[in-house]
């Protein structure tokens, strides 16, 4: 076969498609014919798709279709052909709208095939109930399940209102109406039924633990008498031998903590309730503080007390004279100034460190700078001058040598600054009078007391001449 002829046939094939609406097995064939043309190489491959392609209608299309749709709707007679007459013969309808009108109308109208498994999936979707989680106001499972079990117990609403503790605060009428609802109503009936189910068994094991007591309980438990002492043992013969009684979830310690609530409030058989007094008795606060006689009042003198009074007052007085004699010792190292007024040295002191808002005295040949804590005491202590914070709690050492020289050596972890100039921690350094010492920010003034300084010199000449 040519190639000529066999484009002829395809041709003619698809425009038999066109005009004709083609089966779907008579597609299948056609495309079997056609690649297996092409892969004889016949036929040159070209790119295709099964894909309808949605092209833009033009005006007089728009206005078909909208006659077509109008007329499908309406009502044809049997012998009718479904075309419309109005139509403008010059103008040639598109392929959908040629399926759409060529298709017979006459046929008689035939049930709904079933539906596809995706549809009834979807109906199945729909039909199903709500969820059990929707909000059912402010009643949750968990008071629906606490109101049905005390309800069963004592068969009073009132006393379910007073005893229970729910998750919120419900007045009576509202708890008589959620009971109501529970039994009546079956749309909210059927919710909390499901929302109950859905419980962590814990959760239930919780709420039937809190249930209330009837007054079959109570009254096989106040047998038991106040006098005696009551083991748990006995309590679980007691809930052995009338299990028929007590609610399911009861415990022997449960009974017990129950009985000894009725034994504090006399409500066992053998306890009865004290009266109230009657006549002259006070019934409350305003009445008793009314008949207190002043006069009465007034303590009796105890001369034990007074004694040990007085003992301790001698011991305070003491305390206080020692502070006062070991006062001017904790002067020598810490003195306050006010201006720029210079230190008057005396015969004791070496040396003074001056600060903004104190003077530290050296009155030794070894002083330590540093911060003082409750296990490191130190001779001065330069959190009195500001905030000490970086500063370490052992930081420097201050000594005064044979030769009258003063120096300085780091021990803590920051540098100390003498005149602008760093010592890192483990170096020494000379210190002059009028030295400029900083350390973490808080700078202090080296003054010498030269008169002492020279004459401890002269003793150390004279001792090293010897």
């Amino acid at each position: 076969m040519e190639r000529a002829d066999i484009h002829a046939m395809l041709d003619s094939g698809l425009m038999a498609s066109g005009t004709d609406g083609r089966s779907e097995d008579e597609e299948y064939l056609a495309g079997q014919q056609r690649s297996m043309l092409m892969s004889s190489g016949v036929i040159p491959k070209r790119r295709s798709s099964s894909r309808f392609i949605k092209r833009k209608k033009f005006d007089d299309e728009l206005v078909e279709s909208s006659l077509a749709k109008s007329t499908s709707r309406a009502k044809v007679p049997s012998g009718s052909s479904g075309i419309e007459p109005g139509r403008c013969s010059g103008s040639e309808p598109s392929s959908s709208e040629k399926k759409k009108v060529l298709k017979p109308v006459t046929t008689p109208v035939t049930p709904s095939p079933d539906p596809s498994p995706s549809l009834t999936k979807r109906i199945k979707k729909s039909k199903q109930p709500l969820q059990v989680t929707k909000d059912l106001g402010r009643w949750k499972p968990t008071d629906d399940l606490l109101l049905i079990n005390a309800v069963l117990q004592t068969n009073d609403l009132a006393v379910v209102h007073l005893g229970v503790k729910f998750s919120c605060r419900f007045t009576q009428r509202e708890i008589q109406e959620r009971w109501y609802a529970l039994l009546y109503d079956p749309v909210i009936s059927k919710l909390a039924c499901q929302a109950m189910r859905q419980l962590h068994p814990e959760a239930i094991a919780a709420i039937q633990s809190r249930v209330l007591f009837s007054k079959a309980e109570e009254k096989l438990l106040s047998v038991i008498g106040s006098t005696s002492q009551p083991t748990l043992d006995t309590f679980q013969e007691l809930l052995t031998k009338h299990a028929n009684v007590f609610y399911p979830s009861r415990t022997a310690k449960s009974l017990q903590v129950h009985w000894q609530l009725l034994k504090q409030y006399y409500l066992l058989e053998d306890q009865t309730v004290q009266p109230l007094p009657k006549g002259d008795q006070v019934l409350n606060f305003s009445d008793a503080e009314d008949m207190i006689d002043d006069s009465k009042l007034k303590d009796a003198r105890d001369e034990a007390l007074e004694h040990e009074l007085t003992v301790a007052d001698r011991r305070q007085k003491r305390e206080i004279r020692q502070l006062e004699q070991e006062l001017h010792k904790w002067q020598v190292l810490v003195d306050s100034i006010t201006g720029m007024s210079s230190p008057d040295f005396d015969n004791q002191t070496l040396a003074v460190l001056r600060g903004r808002m104190v003077r530290y005295l050296m009155r030794s040949r070894e002083i330590t700078l540093g911060r003082a804590t409750k296990d490191n005491q130190i001779d001065v202590d330069l959190s009195l001058e500001g905030p000490a914070w970086k500063i370490s709690r052992k930081q420097g050492v201050i000594k005064l040598k044979n030769n009258g020289d003063f120096f300085i050596a780091n021990e803590g972890r920051r540098p100390i600054y003498i005149d602008g100039r760093p010592v890192l921690p483990g170096s020494k350094w000379k210190l002059n009078n009028n030295s400029v010492v900083e350390i973490a920010g808080l700078r202090f003034v080296f003054l010498i007391n030269q008169d002492l300084i020279a004459l401890i010199k002269a003793e150390a000449a004279k001792i090293n001449q010897q």
